[in-house]
């Protein structure tokens, strides 16, 4: 017997690594800040990560779709095997692949553009003392901009991840999962206009607001 909405859990997350994973439980962690109401959200790492996600996690999600009211599948375009392809259109196809799995319109994919990363890079003063930068000089934007390493477009390196490498190097603080956990749980929400967070924001404002939808 299939379990009716009500009697659902609320959400199931893949994504394709454990830096996604962390980011996503800290980011839930916030809800206040997000203006929805507390979610408990099951979440999975593919085991092939972004090119698993990006074709199989259809599949993956597919048994799930009787127990959970929605689905969150996120993976980084770079390394998904399609780079060539946008942002949109990944989101496009692989959440028409979620719909034909079960998920109706209760899935939404989030493909973030080019990398995590590109989240860490918002504006807010916390990333600095996340990075271990805090209190070094110059500013770690500075610095990012001294070694060229800084977009001319949108304010952010131009290669994220390798932006939070090199930085990390220089302070010598091990890379860790766990600074993404620290950095969604801290980072000013409101100074991320990244598409691929905006998405995300406005997709769990619709799914989980403060109020309850009332059924109907």
């Amino acid at each position: 017997m299939t379990p009716s909405l009500l009697d659902r859990s609320p959400l199931v997350a893949l994504v394709a690594d454990k830096n996604i994973e962390l980011a996503l439980n800290g980011l839930l962690s916030r809800h206040s800040s997000l203006g929805i109401r507390r979610v408990e959200a099951e979440i999975y790492v593919h085991p092939e990560r972004d090119p698993g996600c990006l074709l199989r996690g259809h599949d993956f999600l597919r048994p799930f779709s009787t127990q959970y009211e929605y689905a969150l599948l996120m993976l980084d375009r770079q390394g998904c095997g399609r780079e060539n392809e946008t942002r949109s259109a990944l989101e496009e196809m692989t959440e028409q692949h979620l719909a034909r799995a079960g998920w109706g319109s209760r899935a939404v994919a989030i493909v973030l553009d080019p990398e995590l990363e590109v989240w860490v890079w918002a504006g807010s003063p916390h990333v600095e003392r996340v990075l271990g930068w805090h209190g070094r000089s110059p500013t770690l934007r500075t610095w990012l901009e001294e070694v060229g390493m800084m977009s001319d477009q949108r304010g952010k390196p131009i290669h994220p991840k390798r932006a939070v490498e090199e930085a990390l190097r220089i302070v010598g603080k091990p890379r860790s999962s766990a600074l993404y956990g620290d950095l969604a749980r801290s980072v000013t929400l409101e100074s991320c206009t990244d598409p691929s967070f905006l998405k995300l924001r406005a997709t769990l404002g619709e799914w989980f607001p403060q109020v309850p939808r009332e059924a109907t």
